[in-house]
Parts: C-alpha cells; structure tokens; sequence
C-alpha cells in the first residue's frame, strides 16, 4: 500500500499526471501497475499515466506531448475567461506528430515557452489576443495585468516582437489591455465600447467630493456618465440593495448619468448597449474637421 500510495503522491506533485519514465524515476514499475490494477490511477495514452480526478487540460497536453495553451492556459493561471473552452488547448512542437491515442483537445503547433507543461503567463496572453474575439481577448489581458503576473510594458514589447497572423490586432490589444479593470464583464462591456469607436470611457473611476465617494466601473467623466456591468450576486442582501439605491441618488445629484448592464445585455445584446449609450450622451458630437475628414 506504500509503494500506491507514493505513485498517488508523485502524481499529486505533478499535477495529476505524469509520463511512465517521470514516474519510474521515483517508483518502481510494479508500483505502478498496482496503482492502475486498483483504480488509483488511470492509463490515458501511451506512457502516460494520471489521477481520476486530474486536470483534463493539463492530462490531454501530457498525453499528446504538448503544453496547455491559450483559453485553457488562462484558466490554469487563475485568469479571467468570458466564455470556458469546451475542449482543452493544447499546443504542440511545429514537428511533432499528433498521437491518435491521446485524450480529445484542441491542438495547436508552435514552439511556445512553457513553465510546468504549461505556456507562460504572458504567451497565453499572447495567443489569446491573437484568437480570441476582442471583448474575450481584453478580459484575459486585463486580468493578467491586475493580478500582476504580466506587465504592461512587458505585454507591449512582447507585442511589438511577435510575428504571425493577426498582428495588427494583437497589437491593438495589447495596448488597449489595462489592469484596471476588476471582471470580465466590464472588459467585455470597455470592448463593445472600443469596437464601436465610444470614446472617452475609462474604467474605474473614483467619483469623490467631502461627503461622497464611489467608484465607477467604466465612465465618460467629461459626460459625467457612468457605466456599471452588474452580475448575478451584486445585491445580496437587502442591507446591499439599500446601500446600492443610496449611492445611485447620490451620483444622480451630483450630476451623474449611470447606465446598468447585465451579463446577458453586454454578450447577447450588444447593439442595445451601445444605442443606450449613445442615447445617453456617451459618443462625442463630430467636429466640423471630423466631419470633413469622415
């Protein structure tokens, strides 16, 4: 049962899968096969071998030979996701064959800096500006700049320095990305915004004088409008529900237009937001140079 229960233990260090000759370097082969005979570990390709419960990202890209990558990536460094992948990414070597026995994914080939069996924080980000639709791609970035696991001139040069298809948009994203933004809700809202040329709006912005202070998720402070993405849990409990209508009454008389968007306004009703927004003020009136120049 020791000799188990090390195999068990080993896996568990590994993050829940291993190759065969990762573990006979610390257990014996007949541990090994026990451990499978009894259940505590599954086969899942040749020469790889993983806990009942593993990461399946992280299991797929051990059983093809690869690295999590991209949206699956995002996940396993804690980053924020709009939608999850409904397959693993796994990202291979540009030569390397793919394995009909490995676990079902989705595959990628380039040589990709990986800690762990997984890309690097900022080549995750990387490869989800260059696949993900912008709203999707500014919530990953985003977060990756708040949790400070890439910064912002790192994510610049990088940038700058990556070849490829899409560039242009990587590099329009990584230079809209900011770390300011607290969800992926309000990213994904900043998007809409950005994509319909809405200038003006920054996120969080702290609206303060001697006997009022809040803090905006995204506002035009020239326009004195502010947005807010609302999800599920924001009221709580009625003492939250109180506190919220105080503070909308509060910036109503302070001059303040506030806009509230839910989840299902900002990713299935898109051209509504940004007509409200516009209805309320939000796009700046054209100069007479703009219009000559338009």
């Amino acid at each position: 049962m020791k000799l188990m229960a090390d195999v068990v233990d080993v896996l568990g260090r590994r993050g829940g899968s291993a190759t065969f000759a990762d573990l006979r370097a610390l257990v014996s082969a007949r541990s090994i096969r026990n451990a499978l005979d009894s259940g505590q570990i599954r086969r899942v390709a040749k020469g790889v071998y993983a806990l009942p419960d593993a990461p399946p990202a992280l299991t797929a890209a051990r059983s093809h030979g690869g690295v999590v990558s991209h949206l699956s990536a995002a996940q396993h460094w804690g980053l924020g996701v709009v939608n999850r992948p409904v397959l693993p990414h796994v990202t291979l070597e540009p030569a390397r064959v793919r394995r009909r026995t490995g676990l079902p994914c989705i595959l990628h080939w380039a040589s990709v800096p990986a800690l762990d069996d997984v890309t690097t924080p900022l080549r995750t980000v990387l490869d989800c500006l260059r696949t993900l639709p912008m709203g999707e791609a500014l919530a990953v970035a985003d977060s990756a700049l708040r949790s400070g696991c890439v910064e912002q001139d790192e994510l610049l040069d990088a940038a700058a320095k990556l070849r490829g298809p899409h560039r242009k948009r990587i590099l329009r994203a990584a230079a809209l990305a900011d770390g300011r933004s607290e969800s992926v809700l309000e990213s994904a809202l900043r998007a809409l915004l950005i994509e319909r040329r809405i200038e003006g709006f920054v996120p969080q912005v702290v609206v303060q004088d001697g006997q009022f202070s809040a803090r905006l998720d995204l506002a035009n402070p020239a326009r004195r409008l502010g947005l807010e993405a609302e999800g599920f849990e924001h009221h709580g409990t009625r003492r939250a529900l109180v506190k919220d209508c105080r503070r909308h009454v509060n910036l109503a008389i302070r001059g303040w237009t506030i806009l509230r968007f839910t989840w299902e306004d900002v990713m299935f009703d898109g051209d509504w937001v940004v007509d409200a927004v516009e209805r309320a003020g939000g796009r700046q009136p054209l100069t007479m140079q703009a219009l000559r120049a338009a």
